[in-house]
């Protein structure tokens, strides 16, 4: 086995531990190395080996372009993401003239109020929540992580948690009786009044 080869497996094996030690699920950890193995398969595992020609990209690409219309279907579906979390879509109320009017709930008076501002100002707003890079939002990393439900069921056992047992701390719904036979009722569908005011128009 040359050095390159056993370089490249070495390198590999530290990569994969990595991976594992920031606590990533194994599909996750399969989809970063999947590629890696692929590269290493071509190449006979010997990639330090590769000389500058090899390495250097083509000097004729082949471009598949095709029309997708205007664009508007992806803008709305990126955009769901570039504020998820920040305002929902419904909390803008218009943009006309450069002018973005949103509605926002006050932290301290808690009340919906509602403002007007230029759209560069509303983008730099946005853009104030995004995180600088390197830092990843606390609620998405570790075992809080949605997808880490197999973590979570290892630490609940290693701590002796029983998470039956917190359904005993959960208050029992009082049953609801008929005004007119005080018979128990069963509740079918529940209607959620609106929070903010309806305007007309």
């Amino acid at each position: 086995m040359s050095s390159s080869v056993t370089n490249f497996k070495q390198n590999y094996q530290n990569h994969i531990k990595h991976l594992k030690l920031k606590g990533l699920q194994p599909k996750t950890i399969e989809a970063y190395t999947r590629a890696i193995r692929r590269i290493g398969a071509y190449f006979n595992e010997q990639i330090d080996d590769l000389t500058e020609q090899q390495l250097s990209y083509p000097k004729t690409w082949v471009v598949d372009c095709k029309s997708v219309g205007t664009g508007e279907k992806a803008l709305v579906y990126l955009g769901r993401y570039l504020y998820k979390g920040v305002i929902q879509e419904k909390d803008i109320i218009a943009c006309e003239n450069g002018q973005v009017t949103f509605r926002y709930r006050h932290s301290k008076t808690k009340r919906i109020e509602y403002r007007t501002v230029s759209g560069a100002r509303f983008l730099w707003l946005i853009l104030q929540h995004i995180l600088p890079k390197g830092f990843r939002r606390a609620r998405n990393f570790g075992f809080l992580h949605p997808n880490s439900k197999r973590l979570i069921t290892v630490l609940q056992y290693r701590l002796g948690f029983d998470p039956s047992r917190a359904l005993a701390w959960v208050k029992k719904r009082p049953q609801v009786t008929c005004r007119c036979c005080g018979a128990v009722m069963n509740i079918v569908r529940t209607r959620i009044l609106p929070v903010f005011p309806v305007r007309a128009g």
